[in-house]
């Protein structure tokens, strides 16, 4: 019988794409701004909700709202947000499509800005991920210094639906935090990760894109 491995305690071994989803991405660090607006939109949708309810529609959200490109979503009509809202395979909830909309064209603000999504957010923890040792349930937080930082400088940019909360969890799921257990056989293996991944810029650097 294989020995089961080690994982974070909140993994449900019974849900098989929830194990799949904590293994191969949940706390790598991400660096693409394509995927970095993945999880932001669909943690902005997850607000007030479990994430295994969007994890389960992530596909479904991937073909709505463009492949997750920030300059076509930012493009949507009235009528597009129409048609979504008819879509039974996302959260038919007006605010929030509304939002990832909105969300989008921020987005592409900030990436004008400092050349790219990645350089902004990176910034907030200092160029490299934050470990923290976690050995149950009980010790997971859910907002931090960083997250309440990050919030805040979204939301006066203009970004909706990304309250600490939900920013920490973001932070969480991309790497810039990495919460998993210090039992769990995916926190060693990121941290070797770590090691090999290229330096980020330092806090309160800016690029601008290549002419």
């Amino acid at each position: 019988m294989t020995p089961v491995r080690p994982r974070c305690p909140w993994v449900p071994l019974d849900k098989l794409d929830y194990v799949a989803y904590h293994d191969a991405e949940w706390g790598v660090p991400v660096h693409d701004d394509i995927r970095i607006f993945e999880f932001l939109t669909l943690e902005a949708a997850q607000a007030g909700l479990s994430w295994y309810t969007i994890l389960r529609r992530r596909e479904h959200y991937r073909t709505a709202f463009a492949g997750f490109d920030p300059a076509r979503v930012a493009r949507f009509t009235p009528a597009r947000v129409e048609r979504l809202l008819q879509n039974a395979g996302l959260i038919r909830n007006r605010a929030k499509i509304n939002s990832a909309i909105n969300n989008a064209r921020r987005f592409l603000a900030v990436q004008e800005e400092f050349g790219s999504f990645d350089a902004y957010i990176w910034r907030f923890v200092g160029g490299k991920p934050i470990v923290h040792e976690l050995r149950t349930l009980d010790d997971y937080p859910a907002t931090s210094p960083e997250s309440d930082a990050l919030s805040r400088d979204l939301r006066q940019r203009g970004f909706t639906f990304l309250g600490s909360t939900v920013v920490y969890a973001h932070m969480q799921a991309t790497g810039l935090i990495n919460d998993h257990t210090l039992a769990c056989f995916r926190r060693r293996e990121i941290l070797r990760l770590m090691r090999s991944d290229r330096p980020r810029r330092p806090p309160g650097s800016k690029t601008r894109p290549s002419t």
